[in-house]
């Protein structure tokens, strides 16, 4: 049983963090800030759209920089 749990983790956290722990943040980040915006009241569908664009072009950046250092 504990050995299907810890795969169950595993899984998990390979799925959600991936190759990359910094977008995982980000996305959580991103979603903190839309939670709060909607608890008071404001408009929260811009944020998530946002972090997306910004951490895509970020990691494509890093990425390619990395291909061009080689």
């Amino acid at each position: 049983m504990t050995r299907r749990l810890k795969a169950f983790g595993v899984f998990c956290y390979d799925f959600v963090v991936g190759d990359d722990w910094r977008i995982a943040v980000a996305v959580v980040l991103g979603l903190l800030v839309t939670w709060l915006l909607a608890t008071a009241g404001v408009a929260s569908w811009w944020p998530l759209p946002l972090v997306v664009l910004v951490v895509l072009s970020w990691s494509l950046w890093r990425a390619t920089r990395r291909t061009h250092a080689e």
